[in-house]
């Protein structure tokens, strides 16, 4: 289902018009050097190639013929382009045998061509090689910057590359016809798992995948290194008969969309997280903003949320497109020492569900919040994750996959992430809007979804003095007995938040008695009297919803006291216009 998946990925982008993707039988490689002759092959030149920034040049991306398939001591010329020790024999760090081995490797893989080929291009190609001798001194100049890189052939005059060569790409399209016609037929033939049609199958699925965070360059998706993972006597690629073809498109289309820059990939936790839809839509961006990890995009962040305000009812708003178009996230990781990847998750689902929950998850962490307020309305992923540690390193992995599934399917939220949320709470004493969405984004799921929570209702945007639940009104009284102090005393060093906040929330038994002492102490240095009413009022309406406080709170009572501190903090700090405009947003989301 993965690879059809990319594969269909991958004929989308060859319908796009705006799209440069790479055929089939061809790869992308970054070049650094041209090399100009004359048509009866005289050597005019060696060109650089790619952008100058600053002393460093950046190599040019470029569509060639062919995927380099080599390791350690292996020689395997390409058609057409390599590097400048197949070309030229030139590598100063590698000894002169090493070297020529390479250099007539090349020339003898061409000369062999040439007459199949019959271009006058590939020609003037053939006689530069057989031009070059073991001592490539007299290109040292020339070749300096370009060691490390890849170079290509031009004819002087002439607009555009060798390899690009009308006569040259006829040839071959014929050759992969031919060749795939005799793999039909032959023993290295075999069923493709992909297109059901005979084909030849593919030994080592190529290109490599890069992009793939802590994977080396040359990494597989489909991949059998060693004999414990063979089967019926099937060696590599046979254990799970891919064609060539179908497998250079599905590897294509994912390293396509591992492209940083192609906005359809990001990092969550240790995975390399990649997503699409089966057709063009402005939902692609939507799962982006929920995911990506990176400043936020504001413009993007203000058509997500037009498309939010559009779900209230639930339904796909008609600019997404169809709601039946299916949409695909896959979860991705280094295995094998770097060598192969492992599919972390995998989900698959329609654009209507996409679109729905992922209005319900927005919809769940929405907090009331104060006027001057620098944390996003729409948190992505990563921010929810690191309101449960004090920096990025210290995130959980294991908690990525539970939060998109909950994400994209409506689930709760993994008990993990609320456990995690709670001890950095108490650790930090510090509840601001992101975290207390989170809070109570996860306590309302699980009474939704009528699993053990201590809520007799779902929790609203903003407060609701009339719930029934203790942890939420020792939350809020807190809060009140925090005011009381900071009215009485402004600017002292030590809140009791900073020093009781932990203790209250856990066991609130031992601390609220002595609190509540000390707020009298503190009411008593208040000078405007209206004030010191207005905070006994208040104090005393949230005493009388208590029955006593209980000895300890469970862990997601914990998370309540939170949420109810929150509540009282920002009612607070509401003029009677904001909290009346709050109300109408308090009601649990469609």
């Amino acid at each position: 289902m993965i690879l059809t998946a990319l594969q269909q990925y991958y004929r989308r982008l060859e319908d796009d018009p705006n799209v440069d993707v790479v055929p089939a039988g061809y790869s992308r490689q970054k070049m650094t050097f041209r090399v100009n002759l004359k048509s009866d092959g005289t050597f005019v030149g060696v060109e650089p190639l790619g952008k100058l920034k600053g002393k460093k040049r950046t190599p040019e991306p470029m569509v060639v013929p062919g995927s380099p398939n080599r390791s350690g001591l292996k020689v395997a010329p390409n058609f057409l382009w390599d590097n400048a020790a197949y070309v030229f024999g030139y590598a100063p760090e590698d000894d002169l045998e090493w070297n020529r081995r390479r250099r007539t490797a090349f020339r003898d893989y061409h000369l062999e061509l040439e007459s199949q080929v019959d271009d006058i291009g590939y020609s003037a190609v053939c006689r530069f090689l057989e031009s070059l001798d073991d001592d490539p001194s007299r290109f040292e100049q020339d070749l300096r910057a370009a060691v490390t890189g890849h170079g290509v052939f031009s004819l002087a005059g002439e607009i555009g590359d060798v390899h690009n060569r009308p006569k040259i790409k006829r040839w071959l399209e014929e050759q992969a016809d031919r060749e795939a016609i005799e793999a039909a037929k032959s023993k290295g033939g075999g069923q493709c798992l992909l297109t059901g049609k005979r084909s030849r199958i593919a030994a080592v699925h190529l290109p490599p995948v890069k992009g793939v965070a802590g994977a080396r360059a040359t990494a597989k998706l489909v991949a059998f290194n060693f004999n414990a993972t063979e089967s019926y006597g099937r060696s590599q690629g046979a254990n799970a008969p891919v064609g060539e073809a179908a497998a250079f498109q599905y590897a294509v289309a994912l390293n396509r969309l591992l492209d940083r820059d192609g906005g359809r990939c990001v990092q969550v936790g240790d995975a390399t997280v990649v997503f699409w839809t089966e057709q063009p839509s402005p939902a692609e961006n939507l799962l982006g903003l929920a995911l990506d990890p990176g400043v936020e995009d504001e413009q993007v962040t203000k058509e997500v949320a037009a498309c939010l305000e559009a779900l209230r009812t639930g339904d796909c708003p008609p600019e997404l497109g169809d709601p039946e178009t299916p949409f695909y996230l896959l979860g991705l990781s280094p295995a094998g020492g770097g060598a192969r990847l492992s599919v972390r998750f995998w989900k698959q689902g329609t654009l209507g569900e996409l679109v729905r929950n992922a209005h319900r998850h927005f919809a769940d962490l929405k907090m009331v919040r104060p006027r001057k307020d620098n944390e996003p309305e729409l948190p992505n992923l990563w921010r929810l994750q690191i309101q449960t540690a004090r920096e990025t390193k210290e995130i959980s992995p294991v908690l990525s996959a539970g939060l998109l599934s909950a994400l994209l399917e409506g689930t709760p939220y993994p008990r993990a992430f609320l456990s995690a949320l709670v001890r950095r709470t108490r650790a930090d004493r510090d509840v601001r809007g992101v975290r207390a969405g989170a809070l109570k984004a996860c306590l309302n799921r699980e009474f939704r979804a009528g699993r053990s929570s201590p809520l007799a209702k779902e929790l609203p945007v903003a407060l609701d003095p009339d719930r029934t639940e203790p942890a939420y009104h020792l939350g809020r009284l807190f809060a009140a007995l925090e005011k009381v102090q900071d009215d009485a005393m402004p600017g002292t060093n030590a809140t009791i938040k900073d020093r009781y906040f932990g203790a209250a929330s856990a066991t609130p038994g031992s601390v609220f008695p002595r609190l509540i002492r000390m707020s009298q102490h503190h009411a008593a240095k208040l000078e405007n009297a209206g004030h010191k009413v207005a905070h006994e009022r208040r104090v005393q309406e949230i005493v009388g919803r208590l029955n006593g406080f209980p000895s300890h709170l469970p862990l997601p009572d914990q998370g309540l006291f939170a949420v109810g501190y929150y509540h009282q903090r920002q009612d607070q700090f509401t003029s009677r216009a904001d909290r009346e405009a709050a109300a109408v947003a308090a009601a649990p989301a469609e």
